[in-house]
């Protein structure tokens, strides 16, 4: 269900969008049925800073608590990135350091995306 929601999403979105931007785990396994260019992008993060940032967000921000999201993170989550998450690295078209600036990092991807001639003026 949740792929099938993000694929009608990413559907609608394009219907009215010039340029869509998914993110998130599951990125790469959209297929949308509009025919459009693609410029898939990795986010290379040290371990360390991801859950750092995780716990900012969920902990500090959220509320969860922290023993479970650090029962969870050593049990499961960090085996699953290893498993699931590096192998996409090398399917991408750009990796980027994602530790950089957030300004960096959008003229970075748009700089890659103008040089592979992804952008189209209208």
């Amino acid at each position: 269900m949740g792929l099938e929601r993000l694929n009608h999403d990413t559907d609608t979105a394009l219907a009215t969008a010039s340029v869509v931007i998914v993110d998130g785990l599951f990125a790469r396994r959209v297929t949308p049925q509009v025919s459009c260019g693609r410029f898939d992008v990795f986010v290379d993060l040290p371990a360390d800073l991801r859950l750092a940032r995780k716990i900012q967000r969920k902990c500090l921000r959220d509320g969860f608590p922290l023993d479970v999201l650090l029962r969870n993170y050593l049990q499961h989550r960090r085996t699953a990135h290893e498993e699931h998450v590096e192998p996409v690295r090398n399917e991408c078209d750009l990796v980027v350091d994602g530790s950089a600036a957030a300004e960096a990092l959008a003229q970075q991807v748009w700089s890659a995306i103008a040089d592979n001639e992804l952008i189209h003026n209208s």
